[in-house]
């Protein structure tokens, strides 16, 4: 059965913290609805109402763009392994670009990772679980090494060009404000 809370509790905070990948869904006024799957090691909890985490370069730069029209986010985690559980937290969110004053300080969470593009500081209204029964077993074996790789093929010059050209507007045209005061 669905149970919904106010704030994440001590065990709902472990739960998070031993989860290697998670689902974020945003959506702008109009157009598409967003969800992309995060891994690595890019998510804190602040407090039981508050979490950031680190997006890195992806394929596109929805969540940022949609956060500018519509601030509501859902993040997903679903235990893979162990006992089965789905958190749904819901609640709003900002994006944080490294031009922005809260970048030094929250970025200072995460190690240092070159295509870091945004921090989205996220304040969590209701957290929900639900019963996963499912969600199959799935086992971790290791982090893929193809971001890396891309990377060290790209380069900071590269990482930035990139951006420039897929990062820039959303599916649906809406601009992400990633290279604004370059």
């Amino acid at each position: 059965m669905a149970k919904r809370y106010e704030k994440l509790s001590a065990e709902l905070i472990d739960f998070i913290e031993t989860q290697k990948i998670y689902f974020v869904g945003t959506a702008a006024n109009a157009g598409s609805i967003n969800v992309s799957p995060k891994g690595f090691d890019s998510l804190r909890v602040l407090t039981p109402n508050r979490i950031v985490w680190l997006n890195i370069t992806g394929s596109g730069n929805e969540t940022a763009a949609h956060l500018l029209q519509n601030d509501r986010m859902t993040i997903m985690f679903c235990a893979f392994e162990g006992r089965p559980k789905i958190l749904r937290l819901y609640g709003k969110a900002v994006a944080i670009h490294p031009r922005d004053p809260q970048w030094h300080e929250l970025s200072a969470l995460f190690q240092p990772h070159q295509s870091a593009r945004q921090l989205v500081d996220f304040s969590i209204e209701m957290a929900q679980t639900s019963c996963g029964f499912g969600v199959p077993f799935y086992e971790f074996k290791q982090e893929r090494d193809n971001m890396d790789k891309w990377l060290a093929a790209k380069g900071d010059v590269g990482i930035r060009d990139y951006w420039r050209e897929k990062n820039q507007v959303s599916l649906d045209g809406l601009p992400t404000h990633i290279l604004d005061e370059e």
